[in-house]
């Protein structure tokens, strides 16, 4: 793959989809393509067994696709995601006896499957943004209350604790929403992986006790 410097991506015109290219690649003959654009003729033209570049006809590999979209063991067009081992797999990984028992999504599937996830995950996580910020203000007013002596003084202390450990948690989850949101948004093939640890690092077994009072709120 020969990728195109950023500031001679707008002048180029991808040959299939006629936009300016997209995430630039380029073939073996040095004809440039939008990644998306050289994957889906490529799934086209390996029916035929033969890869031909769709502007001059001259043969390619599918290793001009790049990292993320070939099988390094085999350097085939990969296909499948393997949701329990994380991997990208090409048909000949797929005859492996260790894929049997797993579960595989075709890579387009995959995609959107793990977009709906991410996005899914992000709105109940916001929820819970919304959640603590309202907490977080309810302790503020009780501590006003402490510090203008119109409650037990001995309080102070500990609500100040909680403030700060509301505030903890708010920043934590908000760390979360932005790389589950940013993951979903550049999700590809050469992503699903990182799709995959971003769930499960924002999972709810993850969350517990960051923050007693949202134990019973945080759900999948």
């Amino acid at each position: 793959m020969v990728p195109l410097h950023k500031d001679s991506r707008e002048d180029r015109i991808c040959p299939i989809c006629q936009a300016c290219l997209k995430e630039a690649v380029s073939t073996d003959c040095g004809h440039f393509f939008c990644r998306v654009c050289l994957t889906q003729h490529v799934d086209k033209a390996s029916a035929s067994g033969v890869l031909c570049c769709p502007v001059c006809r001259k043969p390619y590999s599918e290793g001009v696709l790049g990292t993320g979209y070939v099988c390094l063991s085999h350097q085939k067009r990969v296909r499948m995601f393997c949701e329990e081992r994380r991997l990208l797999l090409c048909v000949e990984c797929l005859l492996s006896p260790e894929h049997k028992s797993h579960r595989e999504l075709p890579i387009a599937n995959a995609i959107s499957h793990y977009k709906e996830r991410l996005n899914r995950r992000s709105r109940k996580l916001r929820k819970d943004i919304a959640e603590l910020r309202r907490l977080k203000a309810q302790e503020e007013e009780k501590l006003q209350a402490l510090q203008q002596g119109l409650d037990q003084p001995e309080d102070e202390p500990a609500a100040v604790v909680r403030i700060l450990e509301v505030s903890r948690a708010a920043a934590q989850l908000s760390s979360l929403v932005a790389d589950l949101e940013r993951t979903a948004q550049e999700l590809d093939a050469s992503t699903l992986q990182n799709a995959s640890d971003v769930l499960s690092r924002s999972a709810p077994q993850k969350l517990e006790g960051l923050y007693p009072e949202l134990e019973k709120r945080v759900g999948e």
